[in-house]
């Protein structure tokens, strides 16, 4: 007698039915410039809640305050070239950020350097900010590590029908209805200098806090 076997489960699917319309994907439009600078400016960090790290202590520091975060907001900044073809050997700082402080790592030490590899490798902490795709290149370039976890918030705003672009300002203006202010003489400084500026340290952090405050707001109205 032919042995009754088990037949293989069915790898027909239901027929599936039309997808209707989703709010969460219909077309947004994106505020442009002349809009975002009538609204009153977004709140920032001050210096007494930014701290400035490049030695292995203040690193291991900073490490310690960093790990009771589930998530941190990320940047980093590269000293500009201006010379056609000139290579880049940034990033030359690094920024993290939770909802009470940021941290701008200077990576001259190889010490601290070797710390800032081992934070952006961790697993399991959401590192999210605004174009990291050339950001976590030239990490892997420079620190030798593939960062983990890394949030593109620009690709959670076009998977909710925003299809233009969005970085912070943009972001901030659509969850916040604030102006986030950034110095283009800050942005474009010199952020190898051995000595950063006051002016220097509230951009970076700054840029770091606004992305993780944009990922809580982003989580809180999903």
């Amino acid at each position: 007698m032919a042995r009754m076997t088990d037949s293989p489960p069915s790898r027909r699917q239901p027929p599936s039915t039309p997808r209707q319309p989703s709010a969460l994907t219909a077309p947004r439009p994106t505020p442009d410039k002349d809009q975002i600078a009538l609204l009153e400016p977004f709140e920032r960090l001050g210096l007494d809640r930014i701290a400035l790290v490049s030695t292995p202590a203040q690193a291991d520091q900073a490490c310690d305050a960093l790990a009771g975060a589930s998530a941190w907001g990320f940047d980093t900044e590269s000293k500009p070239t201006f010379v056609q073809g000139e290579a880049s050997d940034g990033p030359h700082i690094v920024q993290l950020a939770t909802l009470e402080r940021a941290w701008v790592f200077q990576l001259h030490d190889p010490g601290c350097r070797a710390r800032v590899a081992e934070l952006l490798a961790l697993r399991g902490v959401t590192k999210a900010g605004f174009g990291l795709g050339d950001d976590t290149k030239r990490i892997q370039h420079k620190l030798g590590v593939q960062p983990a976890d890394v949030l593109e918030l620009n690709t959670v705003f076009r998977q909710r029908g925003y299809r233009k672009d969005m970085g912070v300002k943009g972001a901030v203006a659509v969850l916040f209805n604030r102006r986030f202010i950034k110095s283009k003489k800050a942005a474009t400084s010199n952020w190898a200098n051995a000595r950063l500026s006051d002016a220097q340290l509230v951009y970076a952090a700054n840029d770091a806090w606004a992305a993780l405050r944009v990922f809580n707001a982003l989580h809180l109205t999903a």
